[in-house]
């Protein structure tokens, strides 16, 4: 039977590729400070407007506007990004050498996952991730 919900699934994959469905934008105030941070954290560059940057995450893509009016970072950010990764303990040493600021530092969490939370330059979250051994 299908449903509102399937019939809208099955007409948004057919106007653009699923993993281009839900796409995050955040504003900088320095795209070429933000590109720099996260090609060392693993995001390659895909392009380049100056302005308007396309980072990658294996296909997933994250934009990077930049704005250089933007206020200054907040203290906590009000949303982040959770990255799920093989070997997290690898990015958590990425993101110490950075001097990256931490928000959650490594831990096993009770929700099956090993994790940290970092914020980027202009205060927005990234949450790294792998799953527990004993977590499938």
């Amino acid at each position: 039977m299908k449903t509102d919900a399937n019939l809208r699934y099955m007409t948004l994959v057919t106007y653009v590729p699923a993993i281009e469905q839900l796409v995050v934008e955040i504003f900088v105030r320095n795209a070429r400070r933000s590109i720099t941070f996260y090609e060392q954290l693993g995001f390659d560059l895909a392009e380049d407007r100056g302005a308007f940057v396309v980072l990658t995450w294996e296909r997933h893509e994250l934009f990077l506007d930049q704005r250089p009016d933007l206020p200054d970072a907040p203290v906590f950010p009000r949303a982040n990004v959770r990255v799920m990764v093989a070997d997290v303990d690898e990015f958590w040493r990425r993101a110490q050498a950075l001097g990256a600021e931490v928000l959650a530092p490594i831990g096993d969490r009770d929700y099956g996952l090993r994790d940290f939370t970092i914020m980027d330059p202009d205060g927005f979250g990234l949450r790294f991730a792998s799953l527990l051994n004993d977590a499938s």
